[in-house]
């Protein structure tokens, strides 16, 4: 199982390039501490990998998943409470802010059937796995 990335700098400079593209108004925020950080889990299958990240209260359409080089990033942005006409908050423990959690995964990957769902506030990704080819012995047929 590949290692689990919890800072944006330890990731290649093309995938900071493109994790900074996610967010189109400019400004590098990836480069700050999420003031938000989902917990994930990684399980490997019979059949490939599944990301599952609990984000309750982060709409679909806030989400963004891309796999590149063996690096899958999830980014999203959760929005934080309304605030209520004549109420003050007392506490305020849940997070809400721009994140990005990236996992560098080890073999072989079909991003093409990759699927993603998002149920109740999780959210799951599927990548199967591609059989291994290099090494492997094939036959040549003479004709």
């Amino acid at each position: 199982m590949g290692r689990i990335y919890v800072e944006r700098r330890d990731l290649p400079a093309d995938l900071r390039r493109l994790l900074d593209g996610i967010w189109d108004d400019g400004a590098s925020q990836a480069a700050t501490p999420a003031e938000f950080s989902p917990a994930l889990d990684v399980v490997e299958t019979a059949d490939g990998v599944e990301l599952v990240m609990d984000v309750p209260g982060v709409a679909a359409a806030s989400l963004q998943i891309v796999f590149s080089r063996n690096v899958l990033i999830v980014a999203g942005e959760k929005l934080p409470a309304r605030e209520q006409a004549g109420a003050a908050f007392h506490l305020a423990e849940r997070g809400f802010g721009r994140f990005a959690r990236a996992v560098r995964l080890e073999g072989a990957y079909d991003a093409g059937r990759a699927e993603a769902t998002l149920t109740a506030g999780e959210l799951r990704v599927r990548l199967p796995r591609i059989e291994e080819r290099r090494g492997r012995e094939l036959r040549i047929p003479i004709r």
